[in-house]
């Protein structure tokens, strides 16, 4: 399979090195483009309301989604043409964890955006084992070991703990367990024959559609959730739940949702996905510009029910740079939704390998790979050559700067020391990387049906 996708990935390289004409328009003029509603669609709703899509010869519907299985399966199936998707849905499609299919991205939508919540049922319980400033609001970051007291609480009730998150492969997956396990607590694997990800489970994980978060943490079926905005701060304005961490404190900096377009489409249009990711482009570069200042505008529009449909404060909470923990706990957090800045949109292939690190580390992908199959399957699916040859060409016209994108990267990020664990993290040695994580598969373990062997 590596070889199969490694010659589509220079034959999509070849694309991005052919120069286009100016009589080269799109080979596909309308286009409709799947989103969940969540803060981080906002890109294409700026590309559209702010007229990019047809300043790039493109008449775009967007279309909201039910939940991520049914946009990915629109985009397979050729419903969709594209869509906002979980970074991760890319990788696990190629690889055929879950639909397989071929799925690439030349685009990421943003960095950071999610956090995680816990009912107030729940913070009551871990608060006492959280440290208070002088201020005497709870210090940050807050460790899964707080949740200790919780989980023992519940088994001592014989009552299971429950949390949600959105998609199997989803970032909001990988960063509750990455959590959890960081403070000692196990999330569960999954197996060939088992893809409930409870296995050994102290806190079982299921999925729940983003705008269902709070309804169902409300109702008591789970005790806490990871998702990403508006819907950490829903919880607090309906008074039900506590976000407890943020991606910034977990794991932060990393793609969170790309563009996901069919690698034929890609092979097939080259025009039509270079205005497609210009278009992209610009509107993340509108989102953050002039530190944030278009950020209450960009509120306004995403609030509509036809994008998002959230309470315009609810939204504004986390867009323009704050985030409230507690009734009246508003902190500063400039980063939690980034949009542009850091080279947000280029698709790094050490993110993707990060994301696959996590699927093998939980037993999602089964069985142990060298370091160089991670790197093939990233360059197969993040398609960095394809950004870079439309922000030249956004360069060439004057729209943007050349020193806003890494024209010199070699795909890879500096080694990451900030997770919650502190452990470093590499993307050009990925085993290494997961044999350092305390919890998790290692090596040539597997797990089955009578749990980790090896």
């Amino acid at each position: 399979m590596i070889r199969k996708l490694l010659l589509t990935t220079s034959a999509l390289a070849t694309l991005a090195s052919a120069p286009l004409q100016a009589t080269d328009f799109p080979e596909i003029e309308d286009l409709t483009l799947g989103f969940i509603k969540l803060t981080d669609m906002a890109p294409l709703a700026i590309a559209y309301e702010r007229g990019y899509f047809e300043d790039e010869g493109l008449f775009v519907t967007l279309e909201a989604q039910a939940n991520w299985k049914v946009l990915l399966d629109g985009v397979i199936d050729g419903n969709l043409h594209g869509a906002h998707m979980l970074a991760g849905q890319p990788l696990a499609a190629t690889i055929g964890f879950g639909t397989k299919a071929h799925i690439v991205t030349p685009f990421v939508m943003d960095l950071n955006g999610n956090a995680t919540t816990v009912s107030n049922e729940v913070w009551d319980m871990m608060r006492p084992a959280i440290a208070s400033g002088a201020d005497g609001r709870p210090e940050h970051p807050i460790s899964a070991a707080a949740l200790r007291p919780a989980l023992d609480a519940f088994a001592d009730q014989g009552r299971p703990f429950n949390m949600g998150m959105v998609f199997p492969v989803s970032t909001h997956n990988f960063e509750l367990r990455y959590w959890l396990a960081a403070g000692g607590i196990h999330p569960g694997f999954y197996s060939a024959d088992n893809i409930s990800g409870q296995i050994d489970a102290e806190v079982l994980l299921s999925v729940t559609p983003p705008p269902q978060m709070p309804a169902t943490l409300e109702a008591g079926t789970i005790s806490g959730y990871t998702v990403g905005e508006p819907w950490n701060q829903q919880a607090v304005a309906m008074g039900i739940g506590v976000p407890v961490a943020t991606d910034l404190d977990i794991f932060p900096m990393r793609a969170e949702k790309v563009l996901g377009l069919r690698a034929d489409f890609v092979e097939q249009n080259p025009n039509t996905v270079r205005a497609l990711t210009r278009a992209l482009i610009r509107a993340a570069m509108w989102l953050d510009a002039e530190n944030n200042a278009n950020r209450d505008e960009a509120v306004q529009i995403i609030s509509r029910p036809n994008y998002v449909g959230a309470d315009e404060q609810v939204l504004a909470n986390s867009m323009t740079g704050t985030f409230e923990f507690e009734p009246g706990d508003v902190r500063p957090v400039a980063d939690f939704n980034v949009f542009f800045r850091y080279n947000a949109n280029y698709p790094f292939l050490s993110d993707a390998v990060w994301y696959l690190t996590q699927m093998r580390r939980w037993g999602q992908i089964t069985d142990a790979q060298p370091d160089d199959w991670y790197a093939g399957i990233a360059q197969s699916v993040f398609l960095s050559d394809l950004f870079l040859d439309a922000a030249q060409s956004l360069v060439d016209d004057g729209l943007a700067p050349r020193d806003a994108f890494p024209f010199d990267s070699d795909g890879y990020r500096d080694v990451a020391d900030h997770a919650i664990d502190g452990i470093p993290y590499d993307g050009r040695t990925p085993n290494a990387y997961i044999d350092s994580l305390p919890i998790g598969l290692k090596g040539e373990q597997r797990v089955t049906g009578g749990g980790v062997q090896g």
